[in-house]
């Protein structure tokens, strides 16, 4: 039991650290979030609580099976069939040089590894992780050819790869090696492999066809169906049929969104669930492998390097040399594939060396390989240890290290453009699925520009449907909008625009705060409130104008809270709340300080527009008009507030909520239609809104 509720632990803490490692990753862009998390494992394995090992079965099963298929499933299926034959021959072809020839110069090199072990390294290693090889493909815009060529071969050289490795570490195990056996072997594990994938993928959606035929349609079983799909598929190809689970969930997975029964395919609600948990799963897979394998390098690192074998730059230069080995193989075989012209490619020479190397660089190694090299077995059958087994992981970790710094340091000297390297754990809506390209025209908006327009249409439409029986739901969801509103605002605008903005903004609330203030010093001095909520409204206008000045503070400065305005602050709150026992009078006089300030402030403004020494151009219609729906907002609550019924609130914000949607559904519309913005643009935006009518509707129901 003890061993066990430490195994939770571990995988709490792990996750916890992957979460930890996304919030770097967003302050800490040009790094990859591969090595962030390497680091952190890292980090774990020092502090001397966390030593961890998994047999390679289950790593296979945890790890590799649930990767392939997420991959599989996302690839675009229309290129990868358009270059079936290219992609084919090189995950194959390229995937067994790498593993003959890559072994075979690492067994030069590094003659203490055996030769069958090099050649598993070298099989291992062959692995691209496919998200990132996309991303720098598309950021380094290499030619089409290029891009899906490499593209594809990164998702079938996961299976290629895992099997050469397979049977290369079988040699080292049983010490024999038959080319003969192992051709036919391969021919047979790679064909059922592939039938059976197919099979098990359909037949699994024909259980699901049946099953919402005969009223089983919860969204949440479905979708847990479809999660145990690929652990299924690899179990039963691997254990019952003896072929190969890796190359069954990736056929699978390549072939799950094909053939779709009707019940199935025309349940938008069970797809967006399904690829969201997907999504959730696959970037906790991949953080774990990252976390294991940096939580690994500490004991390898120990056992290499202060042996008497090897020294510490020895090593080094074992794993830079076997990263060299690899890229070079990789560099070639593309620059002879841009030369030699086949039914894809007419050949051309001109740039070729430069695509060739771009191609290698963007070849980055990620949890497939890790997955495999950490699954090497500690002892060998006889009980002896594995060989070189520690070599043969620190060399692997610095190949994934040295790849993705690689990539981070030269692809911007090569590609200038190439942007953050972004792999299987960062966010997937990076790499879309069958995506068309869409040429970018100047007219088009970009995402945030037309974000911002069916944002400012929701509050166009809810001031037209405002009414004196609703009008607290209808600014209260204004207000709501016009925060969004503000905050895209603040993203669009370079820093130049941003400070201008902020600069009037300052403006506008300082001439509605000290409106504010002397609406207070009148209702005091006509005796209309007394002293306590006349001290209590002064403090409140004081804090509105210090918060007015922290507003060209950096966001980090302004989340800094002063703890004596807190304490300062709960005194009086708490003061005037027992005042509001001991009298009515107070608490009438409180509300009347509120509600009179407010409209003080929305007349101020209005007054300074009207000033004939304020330059109008000069004045941000938009800050005013969220002013004074803020204002109007206040002035609302406060007078509702005796009799105010919540249910019937509730109610007329959830109507108004339908309407503002409905508004910005058909914005998008108007957009695509006039040509102001993509198709891909405008499916993300009905996504967003079709989200947060669900979220409404949710909502209603839980009501």
């Amino acid at each position: 039991m003890i061993l066990y509720v430490h195994i939770i632990e571990i995988i709490i803490v792990l996750a916890l650290l992957i979460l930890i490692s996304n919030v770097i990753s967003h302050y800490l862009p040009a790094i990859p979030l591969s090595l962030i998390q390497i680091v952190l494992g890292l980090l774990t394995s020092l502090s001397g609580q966390f030593q961890i090992n998994l047999s390679q079965d289950w790593f296979l099963l945890v790890f590799i099976a649930p990767l392939l298929y997420t991959d599989g499933r996302r690839f675009p299926k229309r290129e990868l069939w358009r270059m079936r034959g290219p992609i084919l021959g090189n995950a194959i072809l390229l995937v067994f040089l790498t593993t003959i020839v890559g072994g075979y110069l690492i067994y030069q090199i590094i003659p203490k590894i055996p030769l069958a072990e090099a050649f598993a390294l070298a099989a291992i290693l062959s692995p691209t992780d496919p998200i990132a090889v996309q991303s720098i493909a598309k950021r380094a815009k290499l030619p089409d050819s290029i891009l899906h060529l490499v593209s594809g071969e990164s998702l079938i050289n996961d299976a290629s790869g895992l099997v050469a490795f397979k049977y290369a570490l079988a040699a080292v195990i049983t010490g024999t090696f038959s080319l003969t056996s192992a051709t036919g072997n391969f021919i047979y594990i790679g064909v059922i492999g592939i039938i059976a994938g197919i099979i098990l993928s359909r037949a699994l959606d024909l259980i699901q066809e049946l099953l919402l035929r005969n009223g089983v349609d919860d969204v949440v079983f479905h979708t847990a169906i479809q999660l145990v799909s690929p652990f299924l598929i690899y179990i039963v190809i691997e254990e019952v049929l003896h072929a190969s689970g890796v190359i069954g969930v990736v056929a699978a997975g390549v072939t799950t969104q094909f053939g779709k029964t009707p019940s199935v395919e025309y349940r938008p609600e069970l797809r967006v669930v399904s690829s969201t948990t997907w999504d959730v799963l696959n970037y906790l897979l991949n953080g774990f492998v990252f976390m294991l394998l940096g939580n690994a390098l500490p004991r390898a690192m120990e056992n290499v390097i202060e042996g008497d074998r090897f020294s510490t730059v020895q090593a080094l230069s074992y794993a830079f040399l076997t990263w060299l080995i690899i890229l070079l193989i990789r560099i070639i075989w593309s620059y002879i594939y841009m030369i030699f012209p086949n039914k894809k490619n007419r050949g051309q020479k001109k740039g070729a060396f430069r695509y060739a190397l771009l191609a290698g660089l963007s070849g980055v190694r990620g949890a497939v390989t890790m997955a495999g090299i950490l699954s090497l077995p500690l002892r060998m059958p006889s009980g002896a240890p594995f060989p070189e087994r520690d070599l043969v992981l620190f060399i692997a970790s610095g190949v994934v290290i040295f790849s993705l710094l690689a990539a981070v340091i030269t692809l911007p000297l090569v590609a200038p453009n190439s942007g953050p390297i972004i792999t299987r754990g960062n966010s997937i809506d990076k790499v879309e699925e069958d995506e068309e390209e869409e040429e970018e025209l100047p007219q088009y908006l970009t995402e945030n520009e037309a974000y911002l327009i069916i944002v400012q249409t929701a509050v166009s439409r809810l001031n037209e449907k405002k009414t004196p029986k609703n009008q607290r739901a209808a600014y209260e969801l204004m207000l709501d909008y016009q925060n969004v509103e503000r905050q895209i605002s603040m993203e669009i605008r370079d820093d130049d625009q941003v400070e201008k903005a902020l600069e009037q903004e300052i403006v506008l609330r300082e001439v509605a705060i000290e409106g504010e203030r002397k609406a207070i010093e009148r209702l005091y001095n006509n005796k209309q409130i007394g002293e306590t909520i006349y001290q209590d409204s002064l403090y409140r206008i004081e804090q509105e104008d210090k918060n007015t000045g922290r507003l060209t503070e950096l966001p980090k400065l302004r989340i800094i809270l002063d703890l004596r305005s807190i304490k300062r602050y709960f005194h009086r709150f708490f003061r005037a709340r027992r005042s509001d026992h001991e009298s009515t009078v107070v608490l009438k006089e409180a509300r009347l300080a509120e509600r009179e300030s407010a409209k003080a402030a929305i007349k101020a403004l209005s007054r300074y527009v009207s000033r004939d020494d304020v330059d109008k151009t000069k004045i941000n219609r938009n800050t005013i008009y969220h002013l004074v729906i803020m204002y109007r907002n206040r002035i609302e609550r406060l007078k509702g507030k005796s009799n105010f019924q919540f249910a019937e609130y509730q109610k007329q914000r959830s109507r108004l909520q339908m309407v503002a949607l409905g508004a910005q559904r058909a914005s998008v519309q108007s957009m695509l239609e006039t040509g102001r913005i993509t198709r891909k643009d405008a499916t993300k935006l009905r996504t967003y809104i079709n989200y947060s009518e669900n979220a409404l509707t949710m909502d209603i129901d839980a009501k």
